[in-house]
Order: C-alpha cells, then sequence, then structure tokens
C-alpha cells in the first residue's frame, strides 16, 4: 500500500497538535504516526480515506495551533498496524516555540468548580492554554527545560500528562494544588499581613480586597510583575502615579468580564474578539465620557484595556466588577521586576502589599497592544501572546541563510531568520537604559541557544551610534554586516509580513515616522521611497526643517514649533500678523537669539523631515503640548485625541493646505506647510476650537501624503504602496491616508501582525540583508 506524509509548518509543536493528529487518525481508521523534527511536523499515514486527512486536520485544530504550510508527498514505506506518536527527533523547539496563551475555557472552568481538584489552583494550564515562553530555559521544550523542573509531577498530573486522550498530554507546565507552584502575599514595609481584614477564602482573594480598599499591590504574574489598583478610586491612581514616578502616560486596565469593559469604554465585535482571544493583549479602546479619573490616560480618549489571561488574574478579580489598575511593576523609566527578591527591594516605596509565587519567570515579557484600525486588529506593541511565533518568509528567500538582524535604538526588538522564517522578538524597550540593554543581550543569547542559531550576516542600522548598531558589529566577528537605512527597513517590514516576494515589482513606501539617519546626514522621518527589498530611491519627504537642540527638540514640542514658524515665515511676519495669540506670548519668552545664532550657524540644530516633529510643532501652535513631554509620542497622542468628530466631516476645502513645490524649485518634491500655519494661526485668531483644528490638520496632511503619492506612481508601473513608519499608529492619519490611496486605485499595505514603529524594523532589517547577500552570491547568468 502507498503511504502518504503530510509535513506541516507553523505553530504546531507545544500546542496539542501531535494528540489532535493521534485523535483524528484513530477516528479515520489510519495508520502511521507522527513526530517533531526540527522541519515541523511529520505525519505518516496508510489507510483509505488518507486524501481527506488534510482537510479533516485544518477542521480540527486544537485552539493554539496554526498551519502556514501543509505539504503532502507520496511515501514508499511498509504500512504498520496501528497509529502511534512517537519520540522527536533532534530540533523539536527550533522549528516553532509558542507564546504564552490565556486561560483556555476548560480550564477556566475546572478552577471555578469546587468538585474539581484545580478549584481555585492560580497555576491550572492544558495544552490549549498556560506559559509557554515565559518558562522556558533551553531546547527542546520539555519540562526539564522550564522553570517547572522544580515541580514532581504528582500521581493523578503524571497520568494526565501521559495520556495522549487527554487534553494535558505532554502540556509541560501541568500541575496541581498538591504537586504544583504556590502563591502568597507579604507585606512590603514593617510588619505582617493581616489576611482576615482583606480576605473570605485565600491569599488571592486577599489581593482583590487589598485593592477594594484602596491598596496598591504588587503581582508576580507570568511574564512579570504587575502594580494593580483600583481603577475607579482617584487618590488610589494618583498615590500610584507619585510613586512610581510616572507623570502623564496612560494606565492599562485589566477588568473581569467584557460586561465590566462596557461600562467603561465602547467595545466593538472585533474588539471583543480581540480582548478575548488566546493572546489577550491590552486593546485600545474609546473611552465612554466621565467613566472613570482622567488621571488613568491624561488628555487621551482611548483606553488600554485587557481580560484575565492567567487563572490567578481571573481569581483575583472574580468579585471585582469595576476595572483595576494593571501597570508594570518597576519606577519608571526601568525594566519589569521578575523576581521575589528583586520586587521586595525595588517595589517596596511604591507597593502596599506583595503576591508573589515560587515558579520562576525565565524570560521577561510585557503585555502585547493591539488597535482595532479599519475593521483589522493591529500590533503597536508584540510581546506577550504574539511573541515569538515565527513568520514565513515571502517567496524568493533562501532557506539555507541565517541572519540576525539588531533592531533599532527604541522599542527594540530583534529578528532571527533561519530556514524560511523569521523569528521577532518580544519588545525589549529602549536601549539607553542600562538594564534593558542588558536584559536585550541576555535574550538574545537565550534566542540563539532556543532556535540554535548562528548568522551568517548580521543586519544593523546605518545610524553609527546606535547602541544596537555597537552591538551588532561587536557580535560579527568575522562575519558580514548589512547596514540598512531606517525607514527602508520599515518598508521592508512592512513588505515582509504582507508576503511580497523577493522578485515583486518596486512599491512605493510611504514612511511617517519620528527619526532614523539619511543617507544625506539630516535626519529623514516623512520619506517616500520606491523601492524593493534590494534597494530604494528617495522620491519625496516632508519639508527638512531644524531641529533647535537636536535631542532636547524630540522632548519639548515648542522648539519645533518655533523651528516651523521661523522656516517658513520668520519672526517679523509672526509678530506683525499674529502678536495677539498667546503662543506668540509664550515664544517670545524662550532665549530666541540664541536659537537663531544656532540655527543660523548649524550648531546643534540637524535638519530633519520627520513626521513626529511636525506633530509636536502643530500641537504646540495648537495649544495642546508644549513643554517637556513625559513619554515618547505624548504630543502627537494629545493632539489626536482632541480632534472634533464632526470637524472631520467639514468640506475638503477646510482642511489646512499643504503644498507640494520642488527642492530649490527644480529638486525632489516634498511637503510644505508654510500655508498649514498660516491657516492654523487665523484659526486660532478666530477662537476656532482645537478640535476643529486637529481635525483640520490631520485632513491637510493625509490629503497631501495621497497628492504627493499619485504625483511620484504617476505613469509609472507602481501600483503598490506600503505604509509603515510610527506616525501612522495615529489612526486619524492612517485611516484617511489608506483610504485615500484606496480611492485612486492604488493596493495598499499596511502592518498588522508586526508594529508600524521601530519594534517592527529587525524585520525589515533582516530581509534585505537576506535580499542583498543572496543577490550578491547568484552568479551573473
Amino acid at each position: 500500500m502507498i503511504g502518504t506524509q503530510v509535513i506541516v509548518r507553523g505553530q504546531v509543536q507545544g500546542v496539542g497538535f501531535r494528540p489532535t493528529v493521534w485523535r483524528l487518525a484513530q477516528e479515520m481508521g489510519l495508520a502511521g504516526d507522527v513526530k517533531n523534527t526540527s522541519e515541523g511536523v511529520v505525519i505518516r499515514l496508510w489507510g483509505e480515506a488518507v486524501e481527506t486527512f488534510p482537510a479533516r486536520l485544518h477542521a480540527s485544530l486544537p485552539a493554539l495551533a496554526r498551519i502556514e504550510e501543509l505539504r503532502v508527498e507520496p511515501l514508499e514505506a511498509e504500512a504498520p498496524t496501528g497509529f502511534d506518536i512517537v519520540a522527536s527527533e533532534g530540533g523539536e523547539m527550533r522549528g516553532s516555540v509558542s507564546p504564552d496563551a490565556a486561560t483556555c475555557a476548560d480550564c477556566l472552568a475546572e478552577i471555578r468548580s469546587p468538585f474539581e481538584r484545580r478549584y481555585r489552583y492560580p497555576f491550572t494550564n492544558c495544552t490549549n492554554c498556560g506559559p509557554r515562553f515565559s518558562i522556558v530555559t533551553a531546547a527542546p521544550y520539555d519540562r526539564a527545560n522550564t522553570t517547572m523542573a522544580p515541580f514532581d509531577l504528582c500521581q493523578p498530573c503524571n497520568a494526565e500528562y501521559r495520556n495522549p486522550a487527554d487534553r494535558r498530554f505532554h502540556a509541560q507546565p501541568v500541575a496541581c494544588g498538591r504537586c504544583g507552584p504556590q502563591i502568597w502575599i507579604e507585606k512590603l514595609g514593617p510588619g505582617a499581613v493581616q489576611h482576615e481584614a482583606f480576605s473570605m477564602l485565600d491569599d488571592i482573594d486577599a489581593t482583590g480586597g487589598m485593592i477594594l480598599n484602596g491598596h496598591i499591590v504588587a503581582i508576580r504574574g507570568l511574564g512579570g510583575v504587575h502594580l494593580a489598583c483600583d481603577a475607579t478610586n482617584p487618590a488610589a491612581v494618583a498615590e500610584l502615579r507619585r510613586r512610581k514616578g510616572r507623570e502623564g502616560k496612560a494606565f492599562a486596565l485589566m477588568a473581569r468580564d467584557l460586561d465590566v469593559v462596557r461600562g467603561f469604554s465602547e467595545v466593538s465585535d472585533v474588539e471583543a474578539d480581540t480582548l478575548s482571544s488566546p493572546a489577550a493583549p491590552i486593546v485600545l479602546l474609546r473611552a465612554l465620557p466621565n467613566s472613570l479619573p482622567d488621571s488613568i490616560a491624561p488628555g487621551l480618549d482611548r483606553l488600554g484595556v485587557m481580560l484575565p489571561y492567567t487563572p490567578f488574574y481571573h481569581m483575583i478579580l472574580r468579585r471585582i466588577g469595576r476595572p483595576v489598575v494593571m501597570t508594570s511593576g518597576n519606577p519608571s523609566g526601568q525594566p519589569q521586576c521578575i523576581t521575589n527578591a528583586d520586587t521586595r527591594e525595588r517595589l517596596a516605596g511604591i507597593a502596599d502589599f506583595a503576591c508573589l509565587h515560587d515558579r520562576d519567570i525565565a524570560n521577561r515579557i510585557d503585555d502585547s497592544v493591539v488597535r482595532v484600525d479599519l475593521g483589522r486588529p493591529r500590533l503597536l506593541r508584540r510581546a506577550r501572546g504574539y511573541a515569538p511565533a515565527g513568520l514565513l518568509l515571502p517567496s524568493g528567500f533562501s532557506r539555507d541563510a541565517q541572519v540576525l538582524a539588531m533592531g533599532s535604538e527604541v522599542k527594540n526588538t530583534f529578528c532571527l531568520v533561519k530556514e524560511g522564517q523569521a523569528i521577532l522578538s518580544q519588545h525589549m524597550g529602549d536601549l539607553e537604559d542600562a538594564a534593558t540593554h542588558a536584559d536585550t543581550a541576555r535574550n538574545l543569547d537565550l534566542y540563539t541557544r532556543l532556535f540554535d542559531h548562528a548568522p551568517d550576516v548580521i543586519a544593523v542600522d546605518s545610524h553609527p551610534q546606535y547602541l544596537s548598531t555597537q552591538a551588532g558589529y561587536a557580535r560579527a566577528g568575522g562575519r558580514p554586516v548589512v547596514a540598512v537605512q531606517h525607514h527602508h527597513a520599515h518598508i521592508a517590514a512592512c513588505l515582509a509580513e504582507n508576503g511580497r516576494a523577493l522578485d515583486a515589482r518596486p512599491v512605493l513606501g510611504i514612511a511617517m515616522d519620528g527619526a532614523g539617519l539619511g543617507d544625506d546626514g539630516t535626519i529623514w522621518g516623512g520619506e517616500f521611497l520606491v523601492c524593493d527589498y534590494r534597494g530604494y530611491r528617495r522620491a519625496g519627504s516632508l519639508k527638512p526643517v531644524a531641529l533647535p537642540g537636536g535631542a532636547a527638540a524630540v522632548r519639548e514640542p515648542w522648539r519645533n514649533a518655533y523651528a516651523h514658524l521661523m522656516a517658513q515665515m520668520g519672526w517679523a511676519e509672526f509678530s506683525m500678523n499674529f502678536e495677539a495669540l498667546p503662543i506668540h506670548q509664550r515664544l517670545s519668552g524662550i532665549p530666541r537669539a540664541t536659537l537663531d545664532a544656532m540655527i543660523a550657524k548649524g550648531q546643534n540644530t540637524p535638519l530633519s523631515s520627520s513626521c513626529g516633529r511636525l506633530f509636536d510643532a502643530a500641537a504646540a501652535i495648537a495649544g495642546v503640548a508644549w513643554g517637556p513631554q513625559s513619554y515618547e509620542g505624548e504630543a502627537a497622542m494629545r493632539f489626536e485625541a482632541t480632534i472634533d468628530p464632526a470637524a472631520m466631516e467639514e468640506p475638503d476645502d477646510l482642511a489646512y493646505p499643504f503644498s507640494i513645490p520642488l527642492m530649490g524649485g527644480r529638486g525632489m518634491p516634498y511637503i510644505e506647510p508654510l500655508a498649514v500655519w498660516r491657516a492654523m494661526l487665523g484659526d486660532l485668531i478666530l477662537e476656532t476650537p482645537v478640535g476643529v483644528i486637529a481635525a483640520r490638520f490631520h485632513r491637510g496632511l493625509a490629503m497631501a501624503i495621497v497628492k504627493m503619492a499619485e504625483r511620484i506612481t504617476k505613469d509609472t508601473e507602481i501600483d503598490t504602496i506600503a505604509l509603515s513608519g510610527g506616525c501612522f499608529q495615529n489612526a486619524t492619519l492612517f485611516a484617511l491616508v489608506h483610504q485615500g490611496l484606496e480611492a485612486s486605485g492604488k493596493h495598499v499595505l499596511s502592518h498588522a501582525k508586526v508594529p508600524a514603529n521601530d519594534g517592527g524594523l529587525a524585520l525589515g532589517q533582516a530581509l534585505i540583508a537576506l535580499a542583498v547577500t543572496q543577490t550578491e552570491e547568484t552568479p551573473c547568468a
């Protein structure tokens, strides 16, 4: 009898895939076996129903499995008598490492039933849920190589673990209250915890009681420690901000269920599905007016909300019918705590109590952040629930070469390419923080071991001062290093996640971003690049304007307001026409002579075409932001949040009029904001509401971007446009540009699986480096 071999790649290891295949083969009367290999899961089948097996498999996938490639081949071998799960070959875990997953419905039912042996056990899990990446210490992924290794299985758990018909078959973190990790609470400071003041059941219930009583509690969770307090208690929220040293950045919230969430925010069907998904990310939802203290998300119209994703969180929130602040457990600017000792040391001045446990967190991983734009969930921060799931490379790329890409300076991630897939790390953070930099190096070593990765080439950002760039050269040894222009990498990341083939025709990439080193030594950030993976041509940009003070201009929006106004109209015209405005009075008080001299001499005032700085200038002129920003993008986010929805329906001619002249009258086209500032200042004279001004600015800029794209692609074969860069995480700008381009007949590519900001940069760097080296190695025809 001729057999069939089925090779499956994707997220198919460590997710209950083999037991599913085993059960399906039993049902279909098929003989054969299934095993994990470094190439994926290999299934050998014999029997009359074998042709229908792939379709049945797709229909029977376990909750966490995802098939990205399925290959069927004839097999010349003798048929066995039954169907077995056979031992894995070397390389298991190198093909796919599963992300952590939220508690499934079956486990949730168990912890809520007093008749189950896992009643109120906070580490309950099965193959359909629970920790994966956060507990793994080495490859292959089995219990001995996780932080569950110190906990010996009791007899009932061991029986479940070894039974292929049980949903806990080979679930490496399986445990129960008899044999698994335990939880307790401590007082962070003098004295003992008086449980009776907070609890009716146990320490977990006491934790909920502490929150309800206005305390701040540190909770050691799945991938790190959280700080929690009652989100409806303004005094508790204010105290958390004071102790944590967090000025204005929004706090994330956790709520018991969707009914509670709907009490303070709008929730669409797609948003509800995303909140309830196995990844269980933070989802940015539009806040209902006056539902929660403004101090949760000062000046913003959206709230970051998540549902409980571990049994522990479900149990804490079981009796709390209101949202709870659930923010990273760290003093502001530092990495999140992951150990008990670190929690006691660093959070003693912040939290009143700590809820700790004795299962180590091997890998720090933040909560992911998602926003639904144009009906589709789009990752803003890729971490828990998503990393380190692999992304298949588009067609045309070599499966043989291995690449390491080091990412950017801020929102750092790194990317490993091996055997036809790209493995993008979880969000690390800003490398300027020494602890984050050290944590990134440690994680890179871990990934190297887990995926048995030995790069042939290393990709870095072209900015030589980035710490990630320097780390890449330091790791290279004698291996080649490819330096990649920042915004080319942004566009390549967008092409890669959309499966654009290596040899596809060039696209127009539009990168609206904060900053990246340009080829001419200036700071780019609002770029139109005709490009593919191998190269690019700068075809247009926003107007380059001085950044007075360099890095200081990134922090202080007023500097950009002054630079833009002086570049376009000068102080005399500005004073003559707009002296009565508050913006004129405020700019009169700055050291203008010093700034003018710096700009004239080009001292610490690099030219920048940054879209982020353009938004900073607009926010400052409109009176939304002025002094130091307490977090990156604060001015632009607050400016967007002020938009009056009714003003978005105004006639097009009321949108602010950006123009598109040529550099020097004959060079590259650029987007000129001179008329915008005059119109905006005129609206301020007329006391036009800031929400209308914000709407007119966003609409005008979006119309200019679309017009520039039409101009560049006119009379060319370019029919596809890729959108990337951090400024496209502005939902209004993104939607207007996307819809405008589609209305002009273009095919638009955008981000969803990978952040549009620097968190996706490493993916683009890796694909460019692979394309360039692959081309260099191809012999001439």
